[in-house]
């Protein structure tokens, strides 16, 4: 009668133990349905003032976590036999290898390498899985505290700009490529006034077809076609503009490599800010100084100071590796600076040598804003998407978007309107759509 071998005999313990765990797994799987009617019918007992659906939702997700970590027990059990096997193995070949034992320190090295990568495999899968639970709970987090509910349809090209008025009445304002630059009503969506340059309609656009969506559109808006005054002296297009505080001055970048300031009410240029290498990218004034950030594509950002009248200085911040897309101020003394190298970057005005902040992400930032009130980032990206981070680079959240909602080419810009009660968040895109968000802030500070 043939002797089984000690090699066989392990081949066919491990095969039942196999045979035993997805046994056990086809248990646990038939019982999974009966478990959460279980956790239903003891929840629906208690008081909650959660609406039924977060609760349904959430539910959902306990339970995934649960099967999830269930399975990750069962497969460590699973590689804690295989551990043995492989160990008993290790044993027997050590002691018919050339006719001599192997030292114990050769088959403990042996063992503790095949160990290792089987504990790296299992740290492994348990991060994959928990990470993707993770993720599809931070997802409906987000949905929930992040709401769309405004869209601002009326463009035939791309939205480079968007803007909020800083006085009454609060409107939204949006700059196209299809030259023109148009007034919103934030409640309704409807488009109140429409700027176009007298001759504009020759310009050759891109777009000429209707805009996408079911918006008011701006072709039943009246017109504004004679400018009250113009700022002449760039020789390039003028990429971005803003207010100095007092409102009698402003400041324009262009990609002559220049910004200028100019007198409003003279129209006279009063300062040329020139030393940047390449196009400049964007310009923004402090809210309350006479500050000036300009970005370029030469990969820095500069400050201009204007509040001594003789003297102008300026500072050059090397922070980037890529073209800085913006820079802008916040309250206080920091100054916050997004580039193409698909970094953010917050830097403190007295000791800018270094940033005391860098959020790195996925893909090239864009226009970026900042809500002065609670020091929330707004980062509009190529790829799609805006996310939400703190002034130290806590990610707070990412705006939901789908086939049904949100933006569906690169977003362009952000803008936050914290004196609206319902929006406060306004984002554009190459899609030539404006959107109106919701953020529900509290929540949003509260789950970080």
């Amino acid at each position: 009668m043939p002797i089984e071998s000690g090699s066989c005999a392990s081949a066919r313990q491990a095969k039942q133990k196999r045979k035993s765990h997805s046994l056990s797994i086809r248990r646990t799987n038939s019982s999974e349905q009966e478990r959460a009617g279980l956790q239903r019918d003891m929840l629906e007992g208690q008081d909650s003032k959660l609406p039924s659906a977060v609760r349904n939702t959430l539910l959902e997700l306990f339970g995934q976590i649960e099967r999830e970590f269930e399975n990750l027990y069962l497969e460590n059990l699973e590689l804690r036999r295989e551990i043995d096997t492989l160990n008993e193995r290790l044993a027997g070949e050590g002691q018919t290898i050339d006719g001599a034992e192997l030292s114990k320190g050769q088959l403990k090295t042996k063992a503790s390498h095949s160990t290792s990568q089987l504990s790296q495999k299992l740290k492994t899968t348990y991060k994959a899985s928990t990470s993707k639970i993770v993720s599809s709970f931070k997802t409906t987090t987000s949905r929930a505290i992040c709401q769309l509910l405004k869209e601002y349809v009326g463009h035939r090209d791309g939205i480079w700009d968007v803007s909020v008025a800083k006085t009454q009445p609060v409107v939204l304002g949006t700059a196209s490529a299809d030259h023109t630059a148009l007034l919103w009503s934030i409640e309704t969506g409807k488009c109140l006034v429409k700027y176009q340059v007298s001759g504009e309609d020759e310009v050759e656009i891109s777009d000429k077809d209707e805009p996408d969506g079911d918006g008011e559109g701006s072709s039943d808006c009246p017109t504004v076609r004679a400018p009250l005054t113009s700022l002449k002296s760039h020789q390039g297009v003028v990429i971005a503009a803003d207010w100095l505080v007092g409102g009698k001055q402003a400041v324009t970048a262009s990609w002559d490599r220049t910004a200028n300031l100019y007198d409003v009410e003279t129209s006279e240029l009063v300062h040329s800010l020139t030393g940047h290498d390449q196009e400049l990218t964007h310009c923004c004034t402090h809210p309350t100084q006479r500050l000036v950030v300009t970005s370029s594509r030469d990969t820095t950002f500069r400050l201009w100071d204007f509040r001594d009248p003789s003297i102008h200085s300026v500072n050059v911040f090397q922070g980037h590796t890529d073209t800085v897309t913006s820079a802008v101020f916040t309250v206080g003394d920091n100054v916050v600076s997004g580039s193409d190298d698909r970094t953010v970057k917050v830097w403190d005005l007295k000791n800018m040598r270094s940033p005391i902040a860098t959020i790195r992400t996925d893909s090239a930032v864009n226009r970026i804003s900042v809500c002065v009130g609670q020091r929330i980032i707004a980062l509009p990206h190529d790829n799609r998407q805006v996310r939400l981070f703190d002034m130290s680079g806590v990610r707070l959240a990412r705006l939901p978007r789908s086939n049904r909602q949100g933006h569906r080419r690169m977003v362009c810009c952000t803008a936050w309107c914290e004196d609206h009660p319902i929006c406060n968040l306004f984002t554009c895109g190459f899609d030539r759509q404006a959107i109106g968000w919701n953020i529900n802030i509290p929540a949003l500070l509260q789950e970080k």
